[in-house]
């Protein structure tokens, strides 16, 4: 018995529409949180170093590149942003 392979949907049927991160680069999500928080907010609710000590965006992609724990924290930072903007608290 040979059943019939269900059609394969186009690849942005795959995709993650409902994911706020889908698509979204690095330097545009820290780009954002900047604006929206400044650097001195931002390293009050991610103590790190990039953020406190003579920030910049490039010093803290360069850091965030190289450590998946902290750039988990600023994408989770993120998300956070957006549910705020949504509830119209920024």
């Amino acid at each position: 018995m040979n059943a019939a392979t269900p059609p394969t949907p186009p690849p942005e049927a795959n995709g993650q529409p409902r994911n706020p991160l889908h698509g979204m680069t690095l330097e545009k999500i820290l780009n954002e949180l900047v604006a929206y928080f400044g650097w001195a907010e931002l390293g009050e609710r991610i103590p790190l170093r990039c953020f406190t000590h003579d920030p910049s965006i490039t010093s803290s992609l360069k850091f965030l590149r190289k450590t998946p724990w902290a750039r988990e924290k600023v994408e989770g930072l993120y998300l956070f942003m957006l549910r705020e903007k949504r509830r119209g608290g920024g």
